[in-house]
């Protein structure tokens, strides 16, 4: 049998797996990230995890390559790090392909970790056989990923993608970031939510029942909590905003959506589907789909492994 060994680095954790050509992980290992102790703490986790899932691989185990996705601006060609945020201090300048290839021996493919997603939803989920498309992940930030003619679409220096970062109010608070105001980021992600509900409850006569937390949040919201609807209201106002503007500026056939805010599931999806198919012109929103992504957890070391095959002409 033919594995890849696929790895997802981000601020809080690290997730180390084997993966078979079908998307299956085999085996996994998941431990803490410690981005604060520093990039070459980071760095020597990320190599001992890897050869702890290849001495835990059968003896006919046949490993083809090894994946990483990481948190960041990646530099694809040579597998370092362009620029890390206070996500993971320090990383920034990390030659991660060259480490590994070093330890291991066996070639190495680095990417930002939504650009991975992106593979894997590609290769095994909602964007099979899709050759246009974009993924938004929803999570502490928001990430995302251009797909065109099947393929990532980097930019000149791998930040290509940076939707989380696309203004939907020129006067809107400053991104802590990049620098620009009224980022989607800072409405939508859960971050974000989390904001508008600590702005909402300073500004409320009466306390609301849940707590400034984007999953308390989303929950009250399903249950039909008033003050809950308004804060996710400018959630899905804004990301609906922001994804008109990238259909506009893409013409995809599907925006794929994933992370923890959508796994509020398909209201959420329906609601945002609503408000952005009224913020769209005709022509691009008839080739348009939104689509929840498939892979999910799994997706980032997935993706990371699923490289080997796509860029390693085995598919």
């Amino acid at each position: 049998m033919e594995y890849a060994i696929g790895a997802d680095i981000g601020g809080t954790k690290i997730q180390i797996a084997a993966v078979d050509r079908e998307g299956r992980v085999v085996d996994r290992h998941l431990l803490p990230t410690e981005a604060q102790l520093g990039p070459d703490q980071v760095m020597g986790k990320l190599l001992s995890g890897i050869g702890l899932i290849l001495s835990r691989m059968p003896a006919n185990a046949r490993i083809t390559g090894i994946g990483v996705g990481s948190a960041g601006q990646i530099d694809f060609a040579s597998g370092t790090v362009a620029f890390a945020g206070d996500q993971l201090p320090g990383w920034t300048g990390t030659p991660i392909k060259a480490r590994v290839e070093e330890r291991f021996g066996l070639p190495t493919y680095v990417d930002n970790d939504v650009n991975v997603v992106a593979v894997a939803e590609r290769l095994y989920g909602a964007g099979l056989g899709l050759d246009s498309f974009l993924c938004v992940a929803l999570g502490t930030g928001i990430g995302g990923a251009i797909v065109e003619a099947g393929r990532i679409v980097r930019g000149a220096q791998g930040c290509a993608g940076e939707l989380g970062h696309v203004s939907v109010d020129f006067n809107g608070p400053r991104c802590g970031n990049c620098g620009n105001n009224g980022c989607v980021e800072l409405y939508a992600s859960g971050s974000g939510i989390a904001r508008l509900g600590s702005e909402l409850i300073d500004a409320a006569k009466e306390l609301p029942a849940w707590r400034a937390d984007s999953r308390e949040i989303a929950q009250a919201w399903l249950q039909g909590d008033p003050q809950a609807a308004q804060v996710m209201g400018i959630a899905i106002r804004a990301l609906a905003a922001a994804i008109a503007g990238y259909i506009h500026m893409c013409n995809p056939q599907a925006v794929i959506v994933g992370g923890g805010v959508s796994e509020t599931g398909s209201v959420f999806l329906d609601e945002l589907d609503r408000e952005v198919r009224g913020r769209t012109s005709p022509s691009v929103r008839s080739a348009y789909r939104l689509l929840p992504a498939y892979v999910g957890n799994d997706a980032g070391v997935i993706g990371a492994a699923a490289q080997v095959w796509l860029y390693g002409g085995n598919i």
